[in-house]
């Protein structure tokens, strides 16, 4: 073969614009004896190509079947769903009697401070009275 077209086509091979039919030229260069001497480290790469083509890998594969996991990834989306819907209900159920004991509590309370207060004000005037009679005491007892 000659040099300066077997150059001219390992320059083409590293641009990556070689034919398949030049890739074998090369490797049929490449594995004769006599390679030019500049052109002699490409020998090693070329003949490794060669051999790793060759190779086979000689193990059984173990084949599984391919188990659908979009049919089960849906089941398991609409049960989350039915039980978020579910569990939902009941929550904005228990937020409603929550609500309602606490507005029930709220009136309780209320009518609770107003009996309160009612009777303090009760209190009130009969402190009013007490210092009635404290000021008629006292009357009472700086005339004797």
């Amino acid at each position: 073969m000659e040099l300066g077209n077997i150059e001219k086509i390992l320059e083409k091979y590293f641009e990556a614009t070689a034919t398949v039919e030049e890739e074998r030229t090369l490797r049929e260069y490449f594995a004769q004896d006599e390679v030019a001497p500049h052109l002699e480290q490409y020998r090693p790469m070329f003949s490794y190509f060669s051999m790793a083509k060759e190779e086979k890998y000689t193990k059984q594969v173990p084949l599984k079947p391919r188990v659908n996991y979009y049919k089960w990834l849906s089941v398991a989306a609409a049960v989350v769903l039915t039980f978020g819907i579910y569990f939902g209900n009941q929550y904005q159920e228990t937020k409603r009697l929550e609500e309602q004991k606490a507005e029930y509590a709220y009136q309780e309370t209320k009518k609770a401070f107003e009996l309160l207060a009612e009777n303090f004000n009760k209190g009130t005037e009969k402190v009013a009275y007490l210092k009635e009679f404290e000021e008629a005491k006292e009357k009472i007892y700086n005339n004797n």
